[in-house]
């Protein structure tokens, strides 16, 4: 008896921590898209959305 209680209480919190760990690393995993791509420049005056100062 003397071990039976900080024994489960172990048991409980390393089971809520492992949960906790899985579920946030499930979470920052499956955060993977790509994100938009800025077209709002001028597209006579840039090549890859980056401006080209005098003419080539």
């Amino acid at each position: 008896m003397k071990f039976l209680v900080p024994g489960v209480a172990s048991a409980v919190i390393g089971a809520v921590l492992g949960l906790g760990a899985v579920f946030g690393i499930t979470a920052a995993a499956s955060d993977n898209t790509r994100p938009d791509i800025d077209r709002s420049g001028n597209a006579d005056s840039s090549l890859l959305n980056q401006v080209e100062y005098g003419s080539r």
